[in-house]
């Protein structure tokens, strides 16, 4: 079994996850803020360090910073519309997954005012056209890290600076690249990031997050009110973060999960991360060009792009493709849209969408060789 599409989620999971896992449903996974007990208070412990890890892998000041979602999708959905009313513009781009899409397709018949930035071909943003559509009257801006069509990097540090010189704020959706790139709130001006935790983080589904400054936290609407374990007399939800987003329990097994997980990263090193997936990019890529009527859509320089390959099989239906990888070799890729159909536009492959091959830390080389092998298979009709 060959799998390339940890930009759906990570497998295998990091060293640990598993065992963390298991060890709080045994221990006690016990609710925190809800007992007065020493099983909660050990559990409180747990979620506290695991914020703390969260604020070191984005250079954001504190953990009190960070709040956890059932998954980024709902962490988009929280920020988005927590932060827009009725006659906000809001900038995105046009490699923007359907978590930002959709949410923002419900404002704009609420009376937000969308703008899209163009991006070039190859997915890369047209950052002229983005400093010309964040105006003063800007509000927010919203746009991924990395596409996760075609891996292309969006400049989010430009961009940042761009929203600080006019009062805008920068929402950045890091899905792809939480524990792949190096991503500092401060340094890159980021209001509001938005993470997944069982992707480039290797721990499990069901849980992501959000990292934002309690000023701005206190300025939101939350998306959804409930027990937060304090401030229990009012019935407003509380000011302070991270309560006012964490409304209900927490999912506590996959904290755990992401505090060791975390705890590999740490250890191993994002730098490091990256350019083994990158190095695994390269063969990949190399082997791939040598394979007729095979292009790979996207950014042609791999210092512009993650590590995932969009490729387009001309002649032959892309789905196919995929199926025979699978059935035939054991080889797990992703076709279709990708839930980014505006980036298929964007990239020529809407509507057939492409082959995705989006690699992980734990893929060999070997791997890539017998993937280039049955690619080449498949092309010359065997």
């Amino acid at each position: 079994m060959i799998y390339f599409d940890n930009g759906s989620t990570s497998h295998p999971k990091a060293p640990g996850v598993a065992d963390a896992v298991r060890d709080i449903i045994e221990r006690g996974c016990f609710n925190i803020n809800r007992g007065g007990y020493s099983g909660a208070y050990e559990v409180s412990e747990l979620v506290y360090n695991t914020r703390e890890k969260v604020a070191r892998l984005f250079d954001c000041h504190s953990g009190r910073e960070v709040a956890f979602t059932g998954g980024v999708t709902l962490a988009l959905n929280i920020a988005l519309k927590g932060v827009l009313r009725p006659g906000d513009r809001v900038v995105t781009t046009r490699m923007e997954h359907n978590a930002v899409l959709r949410p923002l397709a419900q404002l704009k018949a609420r009376g937000v005012i969308v703008d899209t930035a163009r991006c070039f071909p190859d997915g890369t943003l047209d950052l002229a056209d983005m400093d010309a559509k964040i105006t003063a009257r800007t509000k927010l801006v919203v746009m991924t890290h990395a596409s996760n069509v075609c891996g292309a990097i969006l400049p989010i540090r430009e961009v940042g600076a761009i929203c600080r010189e006019r009062g805008a704020r920068l929402l950045v959706d890091c899905a792809q690249t939480a524990g792949v790139l190096q991503v500092s709130t401060r340094r890159d001006n980021i209001d509001i990031l938005a993470f997944s935790c069982h992707k480039g983080l290797l721990a499990t589904q069901g849980l992501g997050g959000l990292v934002l400054s309690r000023e701005l936290a206190a300025e939101m609407v939350p998306l959804v009110a409930g027990g937060t374990g304090s401030y229990s007399t009012s019935g407003d939800m509380p000011s302070e973060l991270p309560d006012r987003l964490e409304a209900g329990t927490l999912n506590l097994p996959a904290i755990a999960a992401l505090s060791a997980a975390l705890d590999y990263i740490e250890e191993t090193g994002v730098e490091t991360i990256y350019a083994r997936e990158m190095s695994l990019l390269k063969r990949l890529t190399d082997s791939v060009s040598a394979i007729p009527n095979v292009q790979i859509a996207g950014p042609s320089n791999l210092t512009d792009k993650i590590a995932v390959a969009a490729l387009d099989c001309s002649g032959i239906d892309n789905a196919a493709v995929a199926a025979r990888l699978d059935e035939d070799f054991k080889i797990m890729t992703r076709c279709g849209l990708h839930c980014a159909p505006d980036a298929h536009r964007v990239l020529g492959t809407f509507p057939r969408g492409v082959v995705r091959c989006s690699l992980g830390y734990f893929n060999t080389e070997a791997e890539i060789d017998l993937f280039a092998l049955a690619l080449k298979q498949i092309r010359e009709g065997r």
